[in-house]
């Protein structure tokens, strides 16, 4: 069975630095008839598990940990058996949503997942969050990530744990290096591709910000 990508939006609230905001988020379900991984867990694990129909989840992937992508993670978890995966800079942020929950495994630069025939490579790309990740599928053309890229431009760096210089670099070095018709899957919003960012990505170092 060939893989494939599946989308849902789940709403609910982003919490940081004393704010709280509405959010919708996207969950991405990348697998065939039989297996499948989560990128972030958010809000809803009802609808997340639902969506799953009855498939193995091999893994619950956390690009960061923003409690709106992660907040799902550990009762998604608990009905399905699959194991949490977060990289370890952002065991900081995870710990003010789960304090006594801690993931079951580490993701790495460099490491790489497989699912349905399918390899998915870990990129650490900082910035948005110290822990921030990104996976590239080549064999499906796509990028799942996160809130370090999205249709317009770079992910934001407004609140704590976020350094504007850092996610730059992530950007320019590890995700503008790849192919350019790769599309981007994002946090948030609609996709896009590596190609129509780079410019987005230029003019927001032109601003100084």
């Amino acid at each position: 069975m060939t893989a494939r990508i599946e989308h849902l939006v789940t709403s609910g609230t982003f919490s940081l630095d004393g704010g709280t905001w509405d959010v919708d988020n996207n969950v991405w379900i990348i697998g065939d008839d039989h297996e499948v991984i989560v990128v972030d867990a958010a809000h809803d694990a009802g609808a997340i598990a639902e969506a799953l129909g009855g498939r193995r989840l091999r893994a619950i992937v956390c690009t960061h940990a923003h409690n709106d992508h992660i907040d799902a993670a550990p009762e998604l978890a608990a009905r399905t058996g699959a194991p949490i995966l977060l990289h370890p800079d952002d065991l900081p942020l995870w710990k003010l949503t789960h304090p006594d929950r801690m993931p079951d495994g580490e993701l790495a630069d460099g490491w790489v997942l497989a699912v349905a025939g399918v390899e998915l490579t870990v990129l650490h790309t900082p910035g948005h969050a110290p822990g921030a990740v990104c996976l590239y599928a080549p064999a499906l053309t796509a990028l799942f990530g996160g809130d370090t890229l999205f249709a317009g431009g770079p992910g934001a760096t407004g609140r704590s744990y976020s350094d504007f210089p850092t996610l730059v670099d992530s950007i320019r070095d590890r995700l503008l290096t790849l192919p350019g018709d790769t599309v981007v899957h994002t946090g948030h919003g609609g996709t896009t591709t590596v190609a129509a960012e780079a410019p987005h990505l230029q003019e927001r170092i032109d601003r100084g910000f």
